[in-house]
């Protein structure tokens, strides 16, 4: 089956969407599918400081494309980008046909799918994630009517899990059947400790707390770090590290600074080579994901992998895969004192925290492969080829000029 798959963000760029696109298109190449990535990158040395960017670099099987967001970078113009995406999928195609459109996140990459089907009569598949569900469509018009086109046209919809779809269906009105549920998943062996129970090796010193993703508040990173302060002052001894890059770097190194915290107490890595990532888990015990929200969570699925004990937060996209008190500890987000206090458990209950880790790992290994999730996205393919895309939507839009999104167009 020939295959285009049209991403929003592949590395360099730091994100759980390049994780999720780099481990699918292993699958599909050793399946042998003949695949074409289209991939969207900031070229701009803003995008480059918060995200990492530059074009995408070469994938094993798999013909790379990228296209730098030019339009977002002037402006916030995601029409110009999206016309670009849809002359280079069209371009594609006239070399040598596709037969599945495969788009990553709803906006824009999923409407500039739509519209390239609409064209060329290809049935397509969008994977709903993050920013799709919490806050794309809420931010103007010009977003809600595409949103919702996307969601009511598309051949099929991908998306991680029942709480997202929840969210989903509970802001743009969608109907709850039209989603296909394929949870997130994880190279397992790439994240394995080496160590015989798949366990962090035991060493001297405090319990580590690691940060691992975007540094955003969104996902909690400020609340992490006023959480410490709480645990310090009741003399919980602890080491932390914060990895990543992302929009509230600054902002996070300021409040931690402002709170006393020196070097060894709090640590700053910044951006990490996904290749190097493994190591950095190994050299944590617990894993800290204070988000507010989800599409699912790629880092908390490499904690799991790396058998550390998880502490996050009943939010959506981690309640379909963290159970409080089996195999993660879970508090209300925005909550900093029952973070500290979850953090406290983590830190002084040796034997809770090996539980919980041990239990998230068994499951991880047992729910969340690559190789089970990507025969699922396979089989939809299958379900879908041959179809006739949906041609009754307007292919123009409201424009809507108010939209936030204009003038940050990274938070998208």
């Amino acid at each position: 089956m020939r295959v285009c798959f049209v991403s929003r963000r592949y590395f360099p760029a730091i994100s759980g969407m390049s994780v999720y696109a780099q481990n699918l298109l292993r699958e599909l190449a050793e399946a042998g599918h003949d695949v074409t990535m289209i991939s969207q990158y900031r070229g701009d040395s803003f995008g480059t400081r918060v995200y990492g960017g530059g074009p995408p670099p070469a994938v094993p099987g798999v013909k790379v494309i990228g296209l730098e967001q030019i339009g977002e970078q002037t402006g916030g113009d995601f029409e110009r980008d999206i016309g670009t995406m849809v002359a280079t999928i069209e371009a594609e195609h006239t070399k040598k046909p596709f037969d599945i459109l495969h788009a990553q996140y709803g906006y824009p990459t999923g409407w500039a799918v739509l519209l390239a089907s609409r064209r060329l009569g290809v049935p397509n598949v969008v994977s709903i994630q993050g920013g799709d569900g919490h806050w794309v469509g809420s931010c103007c018009e010009t977003h809600r009517v595409a949103m919702c086109e996307v969601l009511a046209h598309a051949n099929a919809l991908l998306i991680g899990g029942k709480s997202f779809v929840a969210e989903v269906c509970g802001r743009l009105g969608s109907d709850p059947a039209r989603f296909t549920i394929v949870p997130g998943a994880v190279d397992t062996a790439r994240f394995a400790q080496g160590t015989g129970d798949g366990l962090p090796k035991p060493h001297p010193g405090p319990v580590r707390l690691f940060y691992h993703g975007r540094v955003d508040r969104r996902k909690g990173v400020l609340d992490f770090i006023d959480a410490l302060a709480l645990m310090r002052e009741h003399g919980t001894p602890f080491s932390a590290v914060i990895s990543g890059i992302g929009p509230d770097v600054e902002p996070a190194k300021e409040r931690a600074a402002e709170l006393g915290f020196s070097e060894g107490a709090l640590r700053f890595t910044g951006y990490a080579e996904y290749e190097t990532v493994p190591d950095l888990y190994r050299q944590a015990d617990v894993f800290v994901s204070p988000t507010y929200a989800e599409g699912f969570s790629n880092t908390i699925l490499e904690a799991m992998a790396a058998g550390l004990a998880v502490v996050s937060t009943h939010s959506v996209g981690v309640s379909d895969c963290l159970r409080d008190g089996e195999n993660g500890l879970l508090v209300d987000p925005d909550d900093v004192p029952a973070l500290a206090a979850a953090l406290t458990r983590a830190v002084e209950d040796e034997t809770l925290r090996r539980r919980i880790a041990a239990d998230g790992l068994a499951e991880c290994r047992r729910v969340y492969s690559w190789r089970t999730v990507g025969r699922q996205i396979m089989d939809v393919y299958a379900q879908i080829a041959g179809e006739r895309p949906a041609t009754d939507f307007s292919p123009d839009l409201p424009h809507d000029p108010t939209c936030r999104f204009r003038a940050e167009p990274h938070l998208l």
